[in-house]
């Protein structure tokens, strides 16, 4: 007989309270529509930069510079999307973090510690087998990073595809497995692929955040003030040799995301309320259409699975980030006092986790970062993370249909509203107001049954003594 479960126990993947559950179905529908337009930017772009009539316009397009040189910004049109457009991503991410941080799961130490152990896992464990594969094969350490990230987005649209019959907690896994994950990014990207730095311009851009915290603290108020400063601290920080998207996060992280008294959401909920479609929308779209452009052929192909580069990448994607993120949590169940949620088994993780290996966004970025200055080999792994996210994402396919009627019945749990007051029933367990509602209902539903079933008691005394009636008057059949 198993020991009785401590007080202090709680469930990984439990039901999530429902003001956090409200916060991801409005984050995760954004993020969906987003990754749809995603996977359609890639499928564009591809088309593009492969049909010979116009491959050359998509070069001549990507490699087009605008902007004012004296300023250090007369970059190509790849350029603006990689680092201006993706700043706007970066910032939402920031925001999430922050979120997350005060107000979300991660404010718990105890919560915090599963999707922080299973992101670190998951970043750790691929660029292990990327630095295996390529010390095996002779290739190239650089690229020990280009497996580590996961594409929220992306992943969010094969969601769609396949159903939006996943329960929440493993949706909300997902997303706070993500930003945890484009955190260690972040510092991946300003520690590692920062090449020269100019003090000068990085010690205007610390004034330019200072600014911008101090706006904060006051309470002032205005796109018309804080726009033109986040673009004036973004050219800085580009000029000063980090990598421009950290100014992004920087200042999503200063927006505050708790509410007082007179509030009903925090300015940090309202900016990302405002900017997430943006970013989802416009702002990755455009850099996916710019960067997963690469020319595919079935010697392309061929190559990805026979270089250690691009093999090291997609190994990393496939089987690195499962089996990181995979084990991290079962490590993270198997030393403290969390259980599995009574409603999933462990395959479930697994193949959450093998979703987690789409890795488009952040991986094309930092591959571009990675491999600067060899066009061949960065294209070769742009190919690399294509092909190791179409296979995670079919790996992660299969594994989650083959339990979606589990998932169906749950869903439907949590979504079933019978008193139609807006919450779901499941959390309204303990109101007595909710048991009132629900008896009044079913009485009426008791009395409507009961009419019925006097009408057709009546309906059918009414038949007999008609048809009774006919045999008597007549010898034949009525």
């Amino acid at each position: 007989m198993a020991a009785p479960r401590t007080p202090s126990s709680r469930k990984v993947f439990g039901r999530l309270s429902l003001p956090e559950r409200n916060f991801v179905a409005d984050a995760l529908r954004t993020e969906t529509v987003g990754g749809v337009l995603l996977l359609i930017a890639a499928v564009t772009a591809l088309i593009w930069a492969n049909i010979p009539a116009l491959h050359d316009s998509y070069e001549s397009v990507s490699h087009f510079h605008l902007g004012p040189a004296a300023l250090g910004l007369h970059l190509s049109i790849t350029h603006w999307a990689a680092d201006g457009l993706l700043a706007v991503f970066f910032f939402v991410a920031g925001i999430e973090l922050k979120r997350e941080l005060v107000a979300g799961d991660l404010r718990d130490p105890r919560a915090a510690a599963l999707p922080v152990v299973a992101a670190l896992c998951g970043m750790a464990v691929p660029a292990l087998v990327y630095t295996l594969t390529n010390l095996t094969g002779g290739g190239s350490l650089q690229g020990w990073a280009v497996p580590t990230a996961t594409d929220i987005a992306f992943a969010l649209a094969v969601l769609a595809v396949i159903g939006t019959s996943l329960p929440s907690a493993l949706r909300a896994f997902l997303l706070t497995l993500a930003v945890v994950d484009d955190l260690f990014a972040i510092l991946i990207i300003a520690i590692f692929f920062t090449d020269r730095i100019h003090f000068a311009a990085l010690a205007g851009a610390f004034v330019g955040l200072a600014v911008f915290w101090l706006l904060l603290r006051r309470g002032v108020r205005g796109w018309y003030v804080y726009v033109p400063l986040a673009l004036v601290n973004w050219a800085l920080m580009y000029n000063s040799g980090v990598h421009a998207t950290i100014a992004g996060v920087a200042m999503g992280l200063m927006l505050r995301c708790t509410t007082h008294e007179d509030e009903k959401h925090s300015p940090g909920e309202h900016v990302e309320h405002l900017v997430r479609p943006l970013s989802a929308g416009l702002a990755v779209p455009l850099f996916a259409l710019f960067s997963a452009g690469v020319a595919i052929s079935g010697g392309a192909l061929g190559d990805v699975f026979t270089k250690p580069e691009t093999l090291g990448v997609v190994l990393g994607l496939v089987v690195g980030k499962a089996l990181g993120i995979f084990g991290g949590t079962w490590l993270t169940a198997r030393f403290t006092r969390a259980s599995l949620s009574d409603d999933l088994a462990w395959p479930d993780v697994f193949a959450v986790a093998s979703l987690a290996g789409i890795g488009f966004t952040v991986s094309l970025l930092i591959g571009e970062l990675a491999f600067d200055g060899d066009q061949i080999l960065t294209g070769e792994v742009k190919a690399a993370v294509l092909t190791g996210s179409l296979i995670a994402a079919v790996c992660a396919t299969v594994l989650l249909k083959l339990r979606n009627a589990r998932y169906r019945r749950m869903y439907e749990d949590e979504e079933r509203d019978e008193d139609l007051d807006g919450v779901p029933d499941i959390y309204e367990q303990d109101d007595p107001a909710y048991h009132l509602r629900m008896a009044e209902l079913h009485d009426r539903k008791a009395a409507e049954h009961r009419r019925l079933a006097e009408v057709k008691a009546a309906e059918r005394h009414g038949l007999a003594e008609v048809a009774g009636g006919a045999g008597e008057d007549n010898d034949g059949p009525a």
